[in-house]
């Protein structure tokens, strides 16, 4: 059973095998990421089509007698100032990735941290008050370097102040965690609370799964 420090204190936590020991599946974590990279894209870009021009009410020139090509409005797309051909227009980039091999993936990833001793548990109390003095001495006890996810619940959001300052440091709810941000990070530090709610949702049974049960 894979275990995790506890920082500033003695001992460690026992982690569940059925979310921290599974197998790395590549194939499902790169669609996940992709999927949640696309989600986070807003598609608000945008170009003037011809119905968002100004003028071109009529001909710009006569249509004989002066050489050149005819020309039918200022709107046009061959025209200076026109409109633009096939230019982009607002959309969505998201796609659906299944709930079963959303679990997967975030297992999977989860998994990795744990193999390789990269995941702590920390007790939120002593952060009553914003520090982060204190905030990098907890972090500082663990010898560990790289970029660090911190992982709280979304009632602890005055325990990040004491983090959200620090050198390649990240702090974010569990509710807002997705497989990429565990896969950018190095390591990560998790309080109790955010620990037990992230592995309830990896370990989720789809609802397809559990109306059979």
């Amino acid at each position: 059973m894979p275990k995790a420090p506890i920082l500033g204190g003695k001992g460690d936590v026992s982690l569940d095998d059925a979310v921290f020991a599974q197998p790395f599946h590549p194939s499902l974590v790169h669609e996940t990421v992709r999927a949640e990279q696309a989600a986070r894209r807003q598609g608000t870009h945008a170009s003037r089509n011809r119905a968002l021009i100004r003028g071109g009410g009529i001909k710009p020139f006569r249509q004989k007698g002066t050489g050149r090509a005819r020309q039918g409005s200022t709107r046009a797309p061959q025209m200076t100032g026109g409109a633009a051909v096939f230019g982009p227009s607002p959309r969505h980039y998201t796609f659906k990735i299944n709930r079963k091999e959303r679990a997967a993936a975030l297992r999977s990833a989860l998994s990795v941290h744990a193999a390789r001793g990269s995941v702590a548990v920390f007790d939120p109390a002593p952060f009553d008050k914003p520090s982060t003095k204190a905030g990098l001495k907890l972090l500082s006890s663990w010898d560990r370097k790289g970029a660090t996810l911190m992982v709280l619940s979304d009632e602890q959001e005055l325990v990040s102040r004491s983090f959200r300052n620090l050198e390649k440091t990240r702090v974010l709810p569990v509710s807002q965690v997705g497989v990429a941000d565990l896969i950018r990070a190095a390591n990560l530090v998790l309080s109790q609370e955010a620990l037990d709610a992230l592995t309830t949702r990896a370990s989720r049974v789809p609802r397809s799964q559990g109306a059979g049960a």
